[in-house]
């Protein structure tokens, strides 16, 4: 494969401006950026071209794991399909989130991080995938499981994130008991006549495992470097937790005041791009276009469907006046990228991975053409 590019006539979307342009690549790096039509080459006909998108906390791969319930698809397919779906949407690095911990005994995916990280590895050591793979490791505090499990997949290689969750109900995405009623009676998760004996249950677990779970998850994380986020924080307490955890991100807050606040105490702000999409919260919580318009967004992650990445970063662009299109795809690409550390991409910048995203948006609608990983054409 060629390790040289040249892509013209595009609208290339820079970090504080939008240019009529071509770009060049050599080796992977971006070379020549060039104002006008000077250039031949790969001609993008006006579409724009903007950096590989960079997803922080997807879930996406359970659902090609584990298609329906107790169905466990062959690991190494659901890997490449899942690898497929997140490079068609223009992601080019992906923190896979994978779970450690399970309220349920009978989740398989939550028990098994450790063989979705290794099949993650073994497909991307053989070349296998498109886009670039690492692992976000999502730790359900209040589960008895959830150190052993952790420490299985930690030991696998490549977690980058750790992020500490409670979905115990009454805390944090479902602090109204009704909402959480309401979600997972309406998914069918639960039967109506066994709710509240699971409520109870899940409360206890809580008081016995999740304040220990959490200070053996933070220690463990210091001791290998490993960043932490927060997850759900609810109240401006939450957030004050979050800094004394040594937390960088605040992925997902509840509420406005939280939001506010993990943003004015430095925490990078995640919300996610479905929310902004459909509007709203799934699960009642606070608006993200609401967060967007208070300046308190700083990165947007697709979370359960990953072409929302990229049609969230269009529609915060023509929706919030105070968000040009480079901000608004910053969200998504070198926001997340600065936040981890990962300072080679996330930008058309000279001397940054050349990680592209040809998009068209000639109907209206943000389409993904082509894309480029490292200056080779991976879809």
């Amino acid at each position: 494969m060629s390790k040289t590019l040249t892509l013209t006539n595009a609208q290339l979307v820079l970090g504080d401006e939008t240019i009529s342009g071509s770009l060049a690549s050599s080796n992977g790096l971006i070379t020549a950026i060039d104002q006008g039509s000077g250039q031949s080459g790969d001609d993008l006909e006006g579409d724009y071209l903007i950096p590989g998108l960079v997803e922080l906390h997807t879930d996406h791969l359970e659902s090609h794991f584990q298609p329906r319930p107790g169905v466990e698809w062959p690991v190494e397919f659901a890997v490449i399909a899942h690898d497929a779906q997140i490079a068609a949407a223009g992601i080019t690095t992906v923190f896979n989130a994978l779970r450690a911990g399970s309220f349920d005994p009978s989740d398989v995916s939550a028990r098994q991080g450790e063989k979705l990280a290794a099949a993650i590895h073994k497909a991307q050591s053989r070349g296998e995938l498109r886009a670039d793979h690492l692992i976000h490791l999502r730790c359900e505090l209040p589960c008895p499981d959830t150190l052993e499990a952790a420490l299985r997949t930690i030991a696998e290689g490549g977690t980058q994130l750790i992020s500490l969750m409670d979905h115990t109900p009454g805390a944090r995405q479902f602090t109204s008991l009704d909402k959480f009623k309401e979600y997972y009676l309406g998914k069918k998760l639960i039967l109506p006549e066994k709710i509240d004996a699971y409520i109870a249950e899940k409360l206890l677990m809580q008081q016995e495992y999740a304040e220990a779970n959490k200070q053996r998850i933070i220690e463990l994380a210091r001791s290998i470097n490993i960043s932490v986020a927060s997850h759900d924080d609810a109240t401006i307490e939450h957030v004050d937790e979050a800094v004394r955890d040594g937390a960088i991100i605040a992925e997902f807050p509840s509420s406005l005041a939280a939001a506010k606040a993990a943003h004015d105490q430095g925490l990078a702000v995640l919300m996610g791009a479905p929310n902004v999409v459909r509007g709203g919260s799934h699960s009642g919580n606070i608006s993200a276009i609401e967060i967007a318009e208070m300046g308190c967004l700083d990165i947007l992650s697709s979370d359960y469907v990953p072409a929302s990445l990229l049609q969230a970063a269009f529609t915060l662009a023509a929706q919030v006046d105070s968000i040009s299109l480079s901000q608004a795809i910053y969200f998504v690409t070198a926001g997340p990228a600065k936040t981890v550390g990962l300072t080679d991409r996330g930008e058309i910048a000279l001397g940054k991975r050349a990680d592209l995203v040809q998009v068209s948006v000639k109907t209206g609608r943000p389409v993904v053409r082509r894309v480029w990983r490292e200056g080779v054409r991976v879809l």
